[in-house]
């Protein structure tokens, strides 16, 4: 991402429009033109050090399949955002050298924040209150809630909920989403409130409750390393959506305009398509397990017009 190429990029982009308009045709507008993604690196001395092979270390968690998760006793992290975190900074920084540290939620945002670690590849939502402490580069992923099922349950729909136990984890915003949806829609269902999504799918396994609602991404991971992936399947309309992107210090505009520039040329080459299908519609490790999760609409729409949204700005579909 040197000056040299940007620069590089721009003059081929404009002979490519006047030929277009000498040639009297149309010029369509490149997708994320009006992006800034013009990097100057000797603006940033953090880019130089990582250009010059310094250390970039890029925070991780240990079992959020299938956006980053372990592999071993911690000998090597995958998943789909952890190799677009991988990715991104290879792009900007290529001899720079990965190091990488587990971070929890509680610790993530401090630890970014301080430079402790310089990236959060672990999927987290860009909002308004988070934005005060980090910066978010440009919306990778969309999570859904949605409920997983028994496949055999005949539940198609959150409206079939009535009268029945609904499974949900403590403290996450995928609760809030439904019980507003139940308030909305006059639904009077039992809620068991586990510690995580391990918990939840216990629950969801031995028979206790009927659904588990929670995140789609987060469910199929579950559902992907649980004793019996076919048994189950994610279901129902999407009552709640929430824009995931990666982040990193917000002392440093160019590195933003770096990181943006990277998801770009990813999103426009559908780079960031294939990363998708690898993880989400192939076979995955460690149980080779195809967690079978089609690209939602809300992501597809995100990738045709690219933007980093907070999530008090976005807006689900009626």
């Amino acid at each position: 991402m040197s000056k040299s190429l940007k620069w590089g990029w721009l003059a081929a982009a404009l002979v490519c429009a006047g030929s277009a308009m000498a040639a009297g045709k149309p010029v369509k507008a490149e997708l994320g033109a009006n992006i800034d993604t013009t990097v100057d690196v000797s603006a940033s001395p953090t880019l130089q050090r990582w250009q010059a092979g310094g250390t970039v270390v890029l925070g991780t968690r240990e079992a959020a399949t299938p956006m980053v998760y372990a592999l071993g006793a911690n000998e090597k992290f995958v998943g789909y955002h952890m190799e677009l975190c991988e990715r991104v900074v290879q792009a900007i920084a290529p001899k720079a050298q990965l190091k990488y540290m587990v971070l929890t939620p509680q610790n993530t945002m401090p630890l970014i924040h301080n430079g402790t670690a310089d990236f959060n590849c672990a999927s987290m939502t860009n909002n308004l209150t988070r934005q005060k402490q980090v910066a978010f580069g440009l919306t990778t992923y969309v999570s859904e809630v949605r409920m997983a099922v028994r496949a055999d349950s005949g539940i198609t729909s959150f409206k079939q909920l009535q009268g029945r136990n609904v499974g949900a984890i403590t403290g996450t915003t995928a609760v809030q989403i439904l019980r507003k949806y139940a308030s909305d829609n006059e639904l009077n269902f039992k809620t068991l409130m586990s510690k995580d999504q391990f918990e939840s799918f216990l629950l969801l396994e031995s028979g206790r409750v009927d659904a588990f609602v929670l995140d789609d991404n987060m469910l199929a991971g579950v559902i992907g390393q649980s004793k019996n992936p076919k048994g189950y399947k994610i279901v129902g309309e999407v009552i709640g959506a929430e824009p995931i992107a990666i982040q990193f210090s917000k002392n440093d505009p160019q590195i933003k305009k770096a990181v943006d520039g990277a998801i770009l040329q990813m999103i426009r080459s559908g780079e960031i398509h294939k990363l998708y299908a690898k993880w989400f519609m192939q076979p995955i490790p460690p149980k080779n397990v195809n967690l079978n999760l089609p690209m939602g609409e809300m992501l597809k729409k995100q990738l045709a017009a690219p933007n980093d949204t907070p999530l008090e700005q976005f807006v689900l579909p009626q």
